[in-house]
């Protein structure tokens, strides 16, 4: 009992200094959460537009789209169709996420009408290390998904990263990022183009 007593005389301040400070932290995420959440759908849009300059607007097609991440774990996106103008189908995108070699990485993967070719992904958040593993949102590492088929993607260490194939060419001195970004790409796609084919968003490829 004396050992308590003395425990609790000695740390008391930093019990209630610690707990004052995981209510304010609590406190502040709740009164920014509407702000960051409209910040991250304002770059979400702003990705999209970039990746498929056709698209206008975008409309929730699927929502809470269940995709198994390994380990007995899942995600859940939505799945957005990208429309033009005048309203017809140019594309489709959601979002991904997977592991880094530093923190979490999100994605935003956009595919044609057809589902056929990706039209490109963005980072919509990352951690990765500056000047190696946050390469992966330059346009060399990135140009290399554009066109590329909607098949399982292969990550390379040599290769030619200007040909549009399957094959991605890894970043110099940024491998587990890079394969990082592919592991993402692989377990997202291939599940919700079987996904969305089942619900007759899209054509099942016959």
């Amino acid at each position: 009992m004396d050992k308590v007593k003395y425990f609790f005389q000695q740390s008391w301040l930093l019990i209630v200094a610690s707990f004052c400070f995981g209510l304010l932290i609590a406190v502040a995420n709740a009164g920014w959460q509407g702000r960051i959440l409209q910040n991250e759908e304002d770059k979400f849009n702003n990705l999209v537009v970039e990746m498929i300059p056709d698209a206008n607007t975008s409309e929730v097609a699927l929502e809470n789209v269940e995709v198994e991440s390994g380990k007995g774990k899942t995600r859940a996106t939505s799945i957005r169709k990208a429309l033009s103008a005048d309203g017809q189908c140019v594309g489709w995108a959601f979002t991904c996420e997977g592991s880094g070699f530093a923190d979490k990485i999100k994605l935003v993967l956009t595919v044609d009408a057809g589902f056929e070719k990706l039209k490109g992904y963005g980072v919509l958040s990352s951690n990765e290390t500056p000047g190696f593993g946050d390469k992966i949102k330059d346009q060399f590492y990135r140009n290399q998904f554009v066109d590329a088929p909607t098949t399982e993607l292969v990550l390379m260490k040599l290769g030619a990263p200007d040909v549009k194939d399957a094959e991605i060419v890894a970043i110099s001195g940024a491998t587990v990022s890079s394969e990082a970004v592919v592991t993402i790409v692989n377990t997202f796609l291939g599940q919700i183009k079987s996904h969305m084919q089942e619900k007759g968003q899209i054509g099942d490829g016959n």
